[in-house]
């Protein structure tokens, strides 16, 4: 064993010695304790302990290795950032404790198979296959880390982005090392290079066209809360967008859009505090002073049953009019259905010419996306036109469209809708002691505990709540556990309101609507 010594301003010159005399003792018990955890989960060290062979400095070292990779042991290192000490240990560690890119099986989802995974060879031999997993504005523009986890790309290759299908052309190619890069030629499996002059946004894969891998899935949730944002001067309108510009780019889950009545801007992600987040970015990082808006769940409307629709849209103006019929019914799709929305034409025949099909399709999904409940987008519906009628001077694509949305307003109150709240799934830890109270809160927040184990002296809860009800729970969690507890929180599915909950919000939607 022996003593590090960090000296210099910021602790760059390290000097090893032996251990003080006065601590031999505490640090000679300290490495008895690591042993005797290393050789619970690592079987060969656990014989040489149990025999009382002597155990080598190599010996526990390749133990810790052995049982780092297997995820069964956490090494943890002592240090400070504020005078840099413990980062060369630090450093060593991670050289000598954590696996190589040959030694950690990853996979890719091929996306010809129905995101099928894939075993990634880890060598330079395989199709290369990179993932896009940070964007840093620099001076020369985006700036792209590529994590590399199969083949070899080089400087002026050209590159498939399999999120978009756009062709990339790689004009620069460096290795990061800090704030300082060194440009290079080619970078194999297992390293992290950075490229510049490529438009993408985190999580896209690239590959060299011979293979259709990603190494995230495509399917992104659907954003579960919104807040109405803008920038408190003009001025600063410029680094305003240029912050959401970025902002989406990095994260798919968070989106940007316009709300039509009002023209705010309406941020959307996926709950409170990750909006919180991107707000604070904003103001840190471009120095932007924005105005926010209170938070808004994201609901959304479903049917629950068949209800047929028969519709005549006919208009006469004195020139040509409008003229458009739809027959057919709308139903809920089954349930655990991936399609939000489907149509299906079913007419036999010419009673509808087939150019104006796309427009009565069209006409359904504008309509679709707002339910006449809280105005929220209706999804899970499939929709089926089965006959219609058409006029030889008075239809036109116009005529169908508006024929198709009042044909939806007509039959959505009789296929009995209802609202759609998201529902969260929530991972609470939080000392035994604590357990009835926040589970005694978790109730009246009408969420349902769907597991419950034991880490220790702390209870690990799985709850499913909805989001509506999670307003503060951080400031509310910290008061009952004294501040020992925590959480996480992800997007497990949209699910029917009760019925005392659907004429709330019917009624605070009325209520708005009146006041405007």
């Amino acid at each position: 064993m022996k003593a590090y010594y960090f000296h210099g301003s910021n602790g760059e010159k390290v000097v090893t010695a032996g251990i003080p005399i006065e601590m031999e003792a505490l640090a000679a018990e300290k490495r008895r304790e690591l042993v005797e955890t290393v050789s619970e989960v690592d079987d060969k060290l656990a014989d040489a302990f149990l025999t009382d062979e002597p155990i080598s400095t190599s010996d526990l070292e390749e133990a810790i290795r052995r049982a780092t990779v297997a995820k069964k042991f956490v090494p943890v290192f002592m240090g400070s950032a504020f005078k840099n000490k413990g980062v060369q240990p630090l450093l060593d560690g991670v050289l000598s404790y954590l696996p190589s890119p040959t030694e950690v099986v990853n996979y890719a989802l091929d996306q010809t198979k129905d995101e099928e995974k894939v075993v990634l060879s880890g060598t330079p031999d395989g199709p290369l296959v990179a993932l896009a997993f940070k964007l840093e504005e620099g001076r020369f523009g985006q700036l792209t880390y590529l994590r590399m986890y199969e083949g070899v790309i080089c400087k002026g290759d050209f590159i498939i982005n399999v999120n978009t299908g756009k062709k990339i052309k790689i004009p620069r190619l460096v290795r990061m090392h800090s704030d300082e890069m060194e440009d290079i030629q080619e970078a194999h499996a297992g390293q992290i290079v950075a490229v510049f002059g490529v438009d993408c946004a985190s999580g896209d894969t690239f590959t060299d066209g011979s293979v259709k891998y990603t190494m995230t899935s495509m399917n992104v949730p659907e954003p579960v809360m919104s807040l109405a944002i803008q920038p408190v001067s003009k001025d600063s309108g410029g680094q305003f967008s240029k912050a959401l510009n970025r902002f989406q780019k990095e994260d798919p889950t968070f989106r940007v859009g316009l709300d039509p009545e009002s023209g705010q801007t309406i941020v959307s992600g996926m709950g409170e505090l990750h909006l919180d987040i991107y707000v604070e970015r904003i103001r840190r990082e471009y120095k932007v002073d924005a105005s926010v808006g209170k938070p808004r769940v994201n609901f959304r409307e479903t049917i629950t049953k068949r209800a047929e629709f028969d519709y005549l849209h006919k208009k006469q103006t004195g020139g040509q009019g409008q003229y458009g019929r739809v027959c057919g019914y709308i139903e809920p799709l089954p349930q655990g259905s991936t399609t939000k929305f489907e149509f299906d034409n079913m007419i036999v025949g010419q009673v509808i010419p087939s150019n104006f099909i796309p427009s009565i399709e069209k006409g359904f999904k504008e309509a679709a996306n707002s339910g006449s409940l809280i105005g929220h987008p209706v999804e899970n519906i499939r929709i089926a036109l089965t006959d219609g009628a058409a006029h030889a001077v008075d239809s036109s694509e116009l005529a169908f469209k508006l024929a198709s949305i009042y044909a939806f307003r007509q039959c959505y109150d009789a296929a009995k809708p209802v609202i759609l709240e998201p529902v969260m799934l929530v991972e609470l830890k939080v000392p035994t002691e604590f357990q009835g109270t926040v589970a005694g809160d978790i109730n009246k927040r009408k969420g349902v505990i769907v597991g419950n184990d034991q880490d220790g002296d702390d209870s690990i809860l799985t709850v499913h709540v909805p989001l509506n009800n999670m307003f503060g729970y951080s400031t509310s969690l910290r008061s009952m556990t004294q501040g020992k507890g925590e959480f996480t929180m992800e997007y497990k599915e949209h699910s029917p309101v009760s019925q005392d909950v659907q004429m709330q919000l019917v009624n605070t939607c009325k209520a708005c609507k009146a006041a405007e």
